[in-house]
């Protein structure tokens, strides 16, 4: 039985034309060995997959040929390039430095480097995987690498480049490798499948180049891998069954959905795919790329953006005429939201659902309702009404000054204040709430002057009559409730009542400034509370402050015992008996 080679290693690239995708790279060394102008170490740096180690041998085998041909290829004819073929030359040193990372496997490679190639000009030292060679290795290779001898050659490989100690980097000329484009791919898949003498659909090679995400070693081995599942004839229905891929069909028959605005439709194909066990973000991320495609479709410039076969191609640019630019570029907001919250969700499916049934419905008019809704995200600017005189002198007309800005991040504007007269001067609400009306009364008793939607005006609310006790009452539990925030204040205002007065004036004795100054803060939401707690939106709140005969407060150890020696004269000559002293 004949070994089986896989295609990676059969069809793996011997000569730089034959490299695939890279040729900045490949014209860059040959001109420099053409022009031998060979630097002493160089580093392919890349994805995976790329030809980062087959450039390597590529470059080690040329430079060593004996007989290059005219566009700077190696011969393989010449002893040299026959022992490379063969495995067997001495001039091409390689190191897995994934294993060999000391500073022991790296010394023997500096030991190495001294002797001179017994055939060709240069010994090339192939270093794959560079990056993972621990630090102390990395330093004791960097003389060698900064003056190596004549004959010598390092060619650096690695997929993370960010790993490698900048002064390796600085002695090395820096080569970055791209990932292969997916036609670059698909072509060369063709190649090896009519060489393998496999009959190979367009679709199915450009869904495996996909697949492949850049990588040609990846899109080999699953060519590979198809073949063995369908023969000597790959199909694009093959390719997708056996990768597990959703069909483009799918997508096309969604948007039919969508465009017809079919909810029950799109529904039962989103339900298909799952059954066919497909998962719901992955669909979602497939139809929003869908829709992504329809829209370079849509521009002649942009539709080689598409990484699709020919046929495919065309049925994107069929449907595509079916779209609005507009109509995409919502869909693909919504799917991009979809996308960022189905990890989140609870009801991952619904909220797939959900996104289809939006996109149904897209193109739908908007109620009237949600565009107040979507008013009230930004901000507005609201007339505020005019300044009133609460006074019992008859007010004086109303004239209409400059326009009052009431900011207000999530209030929309009230059609009922449309042609009210504005305030001289602008108001500054602070809310949270979508809606003035809904402003709690204890924010609603600024200036009793300022008739404004948010500044009620106490002549014209209610106003029945209390007496002593229903205010003491209310001052109790607004005091009691005052103890679980700020229990200083809620202290203070337990510990004295208020006195009612004419007018419905509400007196209340203090007798230091902090006092003032913390009920002043807290003033607002006091009188809101005792105005809907009486059910008066007259009352008014006086502070007084009175100067007490006797300071409750004596801060200091010192100043309670000079009150004490006032009052008895007898505590000093008992202090002065037994030689006491203050406690502090």
């Amino acid at each position: 039985m004949e070994n089986f080679i896989v295609s990676a290693r059969k069809y793996r690239p011997a000569r730089f034309n034959t490299v695939v995708g890279q040729a900045h790279i490949t014209n860059t060394l040959k001109n420099a060995i053409k022009n031998n102008h060979l630097a002493q170490a160089f580093l392919f740096c890349g994805p995976r997959g790329v030809g980062k180690t087959t450039c390597a041998r590529i470059l080690a085998k040329t430079i060593n040929c004996t007989n290059k041909t005219a566009d700077t290829e190696a011969c393989d004819q010449c002893e040299s390039c026959l022992s490379f073929n063969s495995g067997a030359s001495l001039n091409v040193y390689e190191l897995d430095a994934a294993s060999n990372n000391s500073v022991d496997d790296i010394r023997n490679l500096v030991d190495q480097v001294r002797f001179a190639p017994q055939l060709g000009e240069f010994k090339v030292y192939i270093i794959d995987e560079v990056h993972m060679l621990s630090a102390s290795a990395f330093n004791a290779f960097l003389k060698t690498l900064e003056e190596p001898p004549r004959h010598a050659i390092f060619i650096l490989a690695t997929t993370e480049k960010h790993k490698i100690i900048p002064t390796i980097l600085s002695r090395c000329q820096i080569f970055d490798f791209n990932r292969i484009q997916i036609d670059d791919i698909a072509n060369h898949l063709a190649f090896i499948a009519k060489s393998e003498n496999v009959s190979a659909e367009t679709d199915a090679l450009h869904i495996i180049a996909q697949k492949a995400d850049g990588a040609l070693r990846d899109a080999c081995s699953i060519f590979d891998q198809i073949v063995s599942f369908a023969g000597n004839t790959v199909t694009y229905k093959a390719v997708i069954e056996n990768l597990n891929i959703l069909d483009y069909d799918y997508y096309f028959k969604v948007t039919d959905a969508i465009l017809a605005e079919n909810i029950s439709s799109s529904l039962l194909i989103f339900n298909e795919i799952l059954n066919h066990g497909f998962d719901g973000h992955n669909f979602v991320a497939g139809i929003a790329g869908h829709f992504r495609n329809l829209l370079v479709s849509k521009d002649p410039e942009t539709v080689q953006l598409l990484e699709v076969g020919n046929n495919i191609r065309d049925k994107y640019k069929q449907q595509a005429g079916k779209c609005s630019p507009g109509f995409l570029v919502r869909g693909l907001t919504i799917l991009n939201k979809a996308d960022i919250q189905y990890k989140a969700s609870k009801n991952q499916r619904l909220q797939v659902e959900l996104a289809l049934m939006q996109l149904c419905t897209i193109n739908a008019p908007v109620p009237e309702a949600e565009k107040k809704n979507d008013l009230s995200e930004s901000p507005v600017k609201v007339q505020a009404p005019a300044v009133q005189n609460t006074s019992s002198a008859p007010a004086a007309p109303q004239q209409k000054q400059e326009p009052a800005i009431v900011q207000t991040p999530t209030v929309p504007a009230n059609p009922e204040n449309a042609g009210t007269p504005v305030a001289k001067k602008p108001v500054f609400i602070k809310t949270s709430t979508p809606s003035i009306n809904n402003i709690n009364p204890a924010t609603k008793t600024d200036v009793s002057s300022n008739a404004n939607p948010a500044v009620v005006n106490p002549s014209a609310q209610k106003a029945e009559p209390f007496n002593q006790q229903s205010l003491e009452t209310a001052w109790l539990k607004y005091a009691n409730d005052m103890k679980t925030r700020k229990a200083n204040l809620g202290n203070a205002l337990a510990g004295k009542m208020p006195v009612l007065k004419e007018g419905y004036r509400i007196e209340f004795t203090i007798t230091n400034k902090a006092l003032e100054e913390a009920i002043n803060e807290d003033k607002m939401n006091f009188l809101g509370f005792l105005r809907n707690e009486l059910n008066n939106f007259s009352l008014q709140l006086e502070l007084k402050m009175v100067e007490a005969e006797e300071k409750a407060n004596l801060y200091t150890a010192t100043d309670r015992y000079k009150r004490l020696a006032e009052k008895n004269p007898d505590i000093h000559k008992f202090r002065q008996a037994f030689d006491l002293d203050i406690e502090f």
